[in-house]
């Protein structure tokens, strides 16, 4: 009689070999040093607070990993979320009742994001060069329409969004996972999805197989805009007044993010999981350093490496 040699594969095993698996246990070991040398870390408070925050980076990740799964980068996400709050406080403050300013200012994200897909697309400039750029000029037009000036009389009638909680849980908390869940059947389980990894795969095959590369680009990057459309309304809610700053920064936070998670500037590999993940890793992180009176210029070199060491890792996997 034949002898078994086929062995069953274990579990645990197949689990922990998954790319998510590991950035999760990093994830469980930082938190517990960061717990270890400030104990208010793990304070409700503190964890209600820095979940929150951690939620707004991760909507704008997601938008940038459509983006990145492609091979490109989109680094105006920052200036968009500031200037999307911009002009969703100028409707506000114009009276605007906010079930139309709300909207006004997340389509002035997809806006920015199909200026930025249109010429990476169709004219055929670099993503860097076009999205640097972007990021100049939406960061200029915020402080040219309020002269540098907060814009702080708006109703109160939209602040649940980013102040309420539904059974502890923030509202913004809840928003980001009902978002992260649409784009995961958006790429998992959609012909449009599939497109994305396989332009991030080999642009020129997909492209020769009779897909509209140029077309799909111009999507992912209006995506990328509606995303950070997204949080630049629910920042003028979280803050109640709409600042020409905010956002600054924040495309660090949200590349960081979705390399950290596991996706590949190369493109073609990510998930949603992994994203999510990485921003909370970023989100932990600088938390982290301000409980434990890290100076400030200190933060800004130590998730400056951070970004430069998930690069690092990335090249070599794909080695």
């Amino acid at each position: 009689m034949a002898t078994q040699t086929t062995k069953s594969k274990n579990p645990v095993l197949e689990i922990l070999a998954q790319r998510e698996a590991a950035i999760f246990i990093a994830l469980i070991l930082i938190s517990l040093f960061i717990a270890l040398m400030a104990p208010q870390f793990r304070t409700t408070k503190n964890i209600y607070l820095v979940s929150r925050q951690i939620s707004f980076v991760a909507i704008v990740a997601l938008g940038e990993l459509f983006v990145i799964l492609t091979s490109g980068i989109d680094l105006s996400v920052g200036s968009t979320v500031g200037l999307t709050g911009m002009i969703t406080g100028l409707a506000l403050a114009a009276g605007i009742p906010p079930i139309i300013a709300l909207p006004i200012g997340v389509l002035a994200g997809v806006l920015i994001g199909i200026f930025n897909g249109a010429v990476i697309a169709y004219v055929g400039i670099t993503p860097f060069i076009v999205t640097l750029g972007a990021l100049s000029m939406g960061r200029g037009l915020s402080l040219v329409l309020t002269k540098g000036n907060p814009i702080i009389e708006m109703p109160s009638s939209f602040f649940f969004l980013a102040q309420s909680d539904i059974f502890g849980i923030p509202m913004p908390v809840i928003i980001a996972i009902i978002i992260a869940a649409i784009v995961h059947v958006i790429l998992t389980y959609t012909a449009f999805g599939r497109r994305i990894y396989a332009i991030g795969g080999n642009e020129q095959a997909t492209a020769l197989s009779g897909v509209d590369v140029k077309k799909i680009k111009l999507m992912i990057y209006a995506i990328c805009g509606l995303m950070a459309g997204i949080v630049g309304v629910l920042l003028v809610a979280r803050f109640n007044s709409a600042q020409p700053a905010t956002g600054k920064g924040w495309e660090l936070d949200a590349i960081a993010s979705t390399v950290i998670g596991g996706t590949s500037l190369s493109g073609g590999v990510g998930t949603v999981l992994g994203v999510l993940i990485g921003a909370t890793i970023m989100g932990v992180i600088r938390n982290g350093l301000v409980l434990m009176q890290v100076s400030a210029y200190w933060q800004d070199f130590i998730i400056g490496g951070i970004i430069v060491l998930a690069a690092v890792v990335d090249r070599i996997k794909n080695k």
